[in-house]
């Protein structure tokens, strides 16, 4: 037997869920922002049952696909997408030495006097959970 966990799954709580919630596309911003807050509201919960990632799960695919819709940012570079990301959480340019290794690499990147190397892309794509790719796409371009 492998190491995976079953999950275990009652089908009528999660019933109970849907019925209560009746998740859709998400259409305005209103339907989107109520997403998230209840998105929000079942990621913090200290006893969330497997009905409810499912459904966190559900809500989160919904919500992306809203956001990737409607809130594309075209990346006019890898540094200008990784401004972008810091300033969503708040965080400067020395919460990112930890994650690149020195102040230097954050400062050529940030200043767009060097693309990012596969490794480090990858690395900051992991700290900030997206693709690698918002992070590579400069490599074509001569800076």
């Amino acid at each position: 037997m492998s190491g995976k966990m079953i999950r275990t799954f009652d089908a009528k709580s999660y019933t109970d869920l849907l019925v209560r919630y009746q998740p859709k596309p998400i259409a305005t911003e209103a339907e989107n922002d109520a997403a998230i807050a209840l998105a929000c509201e079942l990621e913090h919960s200290p006893d969330r049952t497997p009905e409810e990632d499912i459904f966190l799960e559900l809500l989160i695919t919904l919500i992306e696909k809203f956001e990737s819709e409607n809130y594309s940012i075209p990346p006019e570079n890898s540094a200008s997408m990784l401004r972008h990301l810091m300033d969503a959480r708040n965080l400067d340019k020395s919460d990112l030495i930890p994650v690149l290794g020195t102040e230097k690499k954050v400062e050529e990147i940030m200043g767009n006097r060097r693309v990012f190397e596969i490794d480090e892309a990858r690395k900051i794509a992991d700290f900030f959970q997206v693709d690698i790719s918002l992070f590579l796409e400069s490599r074509s371009q001569s800076i």
